[in-house]
């Protein structure tokens, strides 16, 4: 790992830390803290939804023209002010206008790390440096989370003022770090193996990627796939869980807690297993662990009178969910940088990263809605249907990846071939921006 992916890895592990801080006690510290009731908490959270669904449409342009670097130190301080903002406001419009300018700071920041990371690996290196990328992120939103439930403390507001001061150091402490790399573009430079397109792009960027086929089949199976797992975690899961399989919240916290346990244990075995399979294929096995996970939380709901069996249902559930994310990891965001022509690599980011927002507003409030009318058997038949949907878009997609983009390491790796008196050799795989 070169010193300039090193410093990314490092800052994207800490404003984890710090996101950590804040992210399971939000709605708490709105609702109840603040006292501004639980509409006002719900509002928040979707303006989160609301910014990135604003700023990411033009986020990709100004990467693809300006370099991922000011779009990072340009999100870390608007996070930064929008984190202090959060723990000093108490009014419900500064509450809002804080969620709305950390929500943008966030999800600008995210394209502009991925496409960092493209510009400072290799086709060859590429999973190993996203996969490391999700471990730690998670690694240091778990110990966040730890270390800020020791702090936290309801009848202080002093104490959510600390939480939210040390999210928004740990944002300005990324911005430093990422402003200490100076990427050599060749990586990037090198990336792309869709058609170019001029360097200004402007709408006909835009026009190339609705065109590209591939991209399109990917993003449709990413919202299939953000809206089955991660929309559920908060909304339709937990009141499953609670409602149905009569597990208590703290029951709930252990299985929170089994889904980042499994992240941080088994994500580099996980790799070392995926990183030579078709990608196409590793997503479609994905599709069938988490229908395997569905159907064990529609189990948890059918043993009355077996507490324990519930239980180890349900944190199975978010265990099995855990090594599904552990297998994406180093396929999803690859294949996006795969998948970009070298001129488009920050809208492909973004556009993917757009409908992962649209997934993420979407799931909770279908899970929601479901929940609260009660509706949890059509819930549970529809995320099964979801999941097994992502194994067949998988393989559908895998139709029409090259081997190149379906399995970089495989095609490498390919021998030189002899053919009437002549060498030939497999195509090298080319980089290109995630």
């Amino acid at each position: 790992m070169s010193a300039a992916l090193r410093r990314i890895q490092l800052g994207n592990a800490l404003s984890a830390f710090g996101n950590g801080f804040t992210v399971p006690y939000l709605f708490l510290y709105v609702a109840r803290v603040r006292d501004l009731g639980a509409g006002t908490a719900g509002i928040v959270l979707a303006v989160f939804a609301v910014a990135a669904l604003m700023v990411l449409p033009f986020t990709g342009r100004i990467i693809d023209r300006r370099g991922p670097l000011p779009v990072v130190l340009v999100g870390s301080v608007a996070a930064a002010a929008g984190s202090a903002g959060m723990g000093l406001a108490s009014t419900e419009v500064l509450v809002i206008a804080a969620a709305a300018l950390l929500g943008t700071g966030i999800s600008v920041i995210q394209p502009a790390l991925a496409t960092l990371i493209v510009w400072c690996s290799s086709p060859s290196t590429r999973s190993r440096a996203f996969a490391t990328q999700f471990f730690l992120a998670n690694l240091g939103l778990g110990i966040g989370g730890l270390l800020g439930g020791l702090i936290v403390d309801v009848s202080r507001a002093a104490s959510f003022v600390l939480l939210f001061g040390i999210e928004a150091v740990m944002f300005l402490v990324l911005g430093a770090t990422v402003a200490s790399v100076r990427p050599a573009k060749a990586a990037g430079a090198e990336s792309g193996s869709g058609e170019s397109v001029p360097a200004d792009g402007g709408g006909n960027g835009w026009r190339a990627l609705l065109r590209d086929r591939s991209m399109m089949s990917l993003c449709v199976l990413g919202f299939v796939m953000f809206f089955a797992c991660y929309g559920q975690f908060e909304s339709g899961l937990s009141a499953f869980a609670v409602d149905v399989a009569r597990i208590s919240p703290a029951t709930l916290g252990v299985a929170l807690a089994a889904n980042t346990a499994v992240i941080v244990l088994a994500q580099f075995v996980v790799l070392r297993l995926v990183e030579r399979r078709r990608r196409s294929r590793v997503i479609a096995l994905v599709g069938l662990i988490w229908t395997l996970a569905w159907v064990a939380a529609g189990a948890s709901g059918l043993v009355h009178g077996h507490h324990a069996v519930a239980v180890a249902a349900i944190i199975s559930t978010y265990a099995l969910f855990g090594l599904g994310e552990a297998m994406l990891s180093p396929t999803m965001a690859p294949l996006v940088a795969d998948l970009a022509p070298r001129e488009l690599i920050g809208r492909y980011n973004s556009a993917f990263a757009l409908v992962k927002q649209l997934a993420l507003a979407a799931g909770p409030a279908v899970g929601g809605l479901m929940a609260g009318a009660g509706a949890y058997t059509a819930y549970i038949a529809m995320l099964i249907v979801c999941s097994l949907a992502i194994s067949v878009l998988a393989l559908r997609l895998g139709r029409r990846l090259s081997p190149e983009q379906d399995s970089p390491l495989r095609a490498a790796a390919r021998p030189v071939m002899a053919v009437a008196g002549t060498e030939a050799t497999a195509p090298a795989p080319v980089a290109v921006g995630a």
